[in-house]
């Protein structure tokens, strides 16, 4: 017998909303075996900021290293290595 999934509330602001999801589970509210995967092709990417960051020599020149190991710019391979750390979190 199929699990009974619980009413998702209203919420008045997306505050309020962000609150509840940080507290609550959603496998008790939504049946996750029921997704599908969805593309959005015209959704635009959040926009780049620049920012300046002091890092030691032998660092950049490793990343050089491993960056041309799979031919891709240095900088593109630290972005991979910060994404992959926040998601980690």
């Amino acid at each position: 017998m199929p699990k009974k999934l619980k009413k998702i509330p209203k919420f008045k602001t997306e505050d309020e909303e962000r609150k509840f999801w940080d507290t609550h589970s959603s496998v008790d509210y939504i049946d996750w075996s029921k997704a599908k995967m969805m593309v959005f092709p015209n959704l635009k990417p959040t926009p780049s900021r620049p920012i300046s960051m002091r890092l030691p020599a032998h660092m950049i020149d490793s990343l050089k290293m491993q960056a041309n190991k799979i031919n891709i710019p240095y900088q593109s391979l630290m972005k991979q290595y910060l994404d992959k750390a926040i998601r980690q979190q």
